[in-house]
């Protein structure tokens, strides 16, 4: 699978299938493996594309961490490269924030935005505050039981090991991140991209809760929420059934069909 060339670094990319583009941006533990469960079953309809973003998986790092205002760069490269005129974005926890910046930057190789479980690090006064309280809140629970459900883990033991195993993968770490919610983009900014965005998230949500989203989405006319019962912050991994039909909804709105 090819390397994108993004300055003196390389982005890791994968494509599979045929069809509307949508890329998968990961978030802090994971890289483009991650989305296992999501490629087998997208693949079908569109063409899946999943990135390691700088100092992630297969990606080449900087010395002193990435700095997150350089992921949209590293997304335009990898469509470039792909030959991809246009693309939705889905963007799980820190890999929202990628698909949204660069959305704003360039919303011509953009279709559709889906946020899931984040925000993307929007900078708005009546949002920002509640955000940093969600995650204050989140940092007092060890890092797994933000991620995953104790019922999960409990009847799922191998695939939580894989789930922590993918990290070990990444030479980056959360903390090793710069920019992550610095120069986020403002609520005009966002509503300027002027194409579709939906917002995901699941209603045991340890990171972000429901209520903010909700509050969010208030801010942004004619964008599209979903709360799905019962999901936790890694939906994608924990349910990916539930995950899957909720983006399969989002695209068919964008693309039709099947």
């Amino acid at each position: 699978m090819p390397h994108a060339q993004s300055g003196s670094l390389r982005i890791y990319y994968e494509t599979h299938g045929e069809g509307p583009a949508v890329v998968f941006l990961h978030g802090a533990g994971g890289n483009h493996a991650a989305w296992w469960q999501q490629t087998a079953y997208f693949r079908a309809h569109y063409k899946v594309v999943t990135v390691d973003l700088r100092g992630f998986g297969l990606s080449d790092t900087v010395a002193d961490g990435p700095d997150s205002l350089d992921f949209p760069g590293d997304v335009l490269t990898v469509l470039d490269d792909a030959g991809i005129r246009s693309a939705t974005l889905v963007g799980q926890s820190i890999g929202a924030v990628a698909a949204l910046r660069f959305a704003v930057s360039h919303p011509e190789r953009v279709d559709a935005v889906i946020l899931a479980h984040s925000l993307g690090a929007i900078n708005d006064p009546a949002i920002t505050p509640l955000v940093k309280a969600d995650r204050a809140e989140a940092e007092k629970l060890p890092v797994l039981d933000r991620l995953l459900t104790p019922q999960y883990r409990q009847a799922n033991p191998a695939r939580t090991h894989l789930f922590q195993q993918l990290g070990t993968f990444n030479r980056t770490k959360m903390q090793d991140l710069r920019n992550v919610s610095a120069s986020g983009p403002t609520v005009a900014e966002v509503l300027r991209i002027g194409k579709p965005i939906f917002l995901l998230t699941g209603e045991n949500d340890a990171v972000l809760r429901p209520a903010t989203i909700r509050a969010a989405q208030q801010l942004l006319p004619g964008s599209t929420l979903m709360v799905v019962p019962g999901a936790p912050h890694s939906m994608y991994w924990e349910a990916p059934e539930l995950f899957n039909m909720s983006v399969h909804l989002f695209l068919q709105q964008i693309h039709g069909g099947p």
